[in-house]
């Protein structure tokens, strides 16, 4: 029992080498045709891509199902899949937000929005750490945090006490009216 778990044969090990150029050489070619937005994280489609793409890529290489075809046609579906969202959120401005989360703001200037932490399920304290990232020394160098749509957080911050943030940098992120009555 032991022993099958913990080898195999030169056949299978063959099978995995050529499943594993295969699969690979299929991704380079399939990335080259739908375009590098297809590693991207700007999105939650873009997210799932990525991850689809890597659990299929693992499983086509290390077990015989899916077989080798299978998992190269399921490739090329998610990368079809990708390549027509990517096509539908630039032909419709609208598709884009039915399908994408929105930017949430988490923090006006020194203001905590406690609110919108609650919804992203955000703490003080991870907003501290991106913070510390972020090099922001006090509150007064805080001009936004931002929960993006890929659930990373950004800061948006200043060394130059004039420095003013751009109105079209959180236009479409919820919760901007707090930052336009304290810009």
């Amino acid at each position: 029992m032991i022993s099958q778990w913990i080898s195999s044969t030169w056949p299978e090990i063959g099978m995995v080498l050529i499943s594993s150029a295969s699969v690979y050489v299929a991704i380079l070619l399939y990335t080259r045709f739908a375009g590098l937005r297809s590693f991207s994280k700007m999105s939650a489609p873009d997210f799932a891509m990525t991850v689809a793409v890597g659990s299929l890529f693992g499983s086509t290489i290390s077990s015989p199902s899916p077989t080798l075809v299978l998992g190269l046609v399921a490739l090329a579906s998610l990368y079809f899949g990708q390549w027509i969202i990517s096509a539908l959120r630039q032909k419709f401005e609208g598709f884009g937000k039915v399908i994408d989360n929105q930017p949430l703001l988490l923090m006006a200037g020194r203001e905590f929005l406690d609110d919108n932490l609650r919804q992203a399920k955000v703490t003080r304290s991870d907003v501290y750490g991106k913070l510390r990232e972020a090099n922001a020394l006090n509150y007064d160098e805080v001009l936004a945090v931002v929960f993006e749509t890929t659930g990373d957080i950004s800061v948006l911050h200043r060394s130059d006490s004039n420095a003013v943030l751009e109105q079209d940098f959180i236009k479409n992120v919820i919760g901007n009216e707090h930052l336009q009555r304290t810009a």
